[in-house]
């Protein structure tokens, strides 16, 4: 079964094209945003994900409609590589310290989009970068991805440790979730929608 996607997002605003491989690690994250290609990197990288992302924006505005649209587009990308969801554990779950920080984050691949999340920072920004976008990066992967996700903060700090924290929680919580572990699928109503 091939857990693959490949798909672009078009607006006014962004042209975003990506690439997803659930069983091959190797990723290429180019969004024209430093902060935000290092947290892609990161989520690519720990969750072995093969990813790959391209993205140009109005950036000259601001980074809000690049990350949120990317946000968009790679949640229906690991939603469509699922598949028919059959086989998966569903439920993801993984705990991060960085440093000072320390975030956990909670996965139910099954259909029902929800996010929780109660991250602070120190700093509104990191660079150039909003860190308010973490947020809605989050918001719409799990929107789109139709998972129930909740990210919790137990300790914060510097605002950079913080959101690595949650990028890498997010992705061993989303690979421990879309790991193969049998044929049936994990649900008594008989469909993961």
């Amino acid at each position: 079964m091939s857990r693959q996607f490949k798909g672009s997002r078009s607006t006014k605003e962004t042209q975003i094209d990506i690439s997803l491989d659930l069983d091959k690690y190797d990723y290429s994250i180019s969004t024209g945003i430093g902060f935000f290609d290092h947290m892609l990197e990161l989520f690519a990288h720990h969750g072995s994900f093969g990813l790959e992302v391209k993205a140009s924006g109005d950036t000259h505005i601001d980074f809000h409609h690049t990350v949120e649209d990317a946000g968009i587009l790679l949640g229906q990308a690991f939603y469509n590589a699922a598949g028919d969801k059959k086989g998966i554990k569903r439920y993801g779950f993984f705990k991060v310290p960085m440093d000072e920080a320390l975030v956990e984050c909670i996965i139910d691949f099954g259909g029902r989009p929800y996010l929780s999340y109660n991250l602070e920072f120190s700093t509104q920004k990191c660079g150039d970068f909003d860190m308010e976008l973490v947020e809605e990066f989050f918001r719409a992967f799990a929107y789109n991805a139709k998972i129930n996700l909740h990210i919790i903060m137990h300790k914060g700090g510097n605002s950079h440790h913080v959101s690595e924290a949650a990028f890498k929680s997010f992705a061993r919580a989303l690979r421990d979730a879309l790991t193969i572990e049998n044929d049936r699928l994990m649900s008594t109503k008989g469909i993961i929608e």
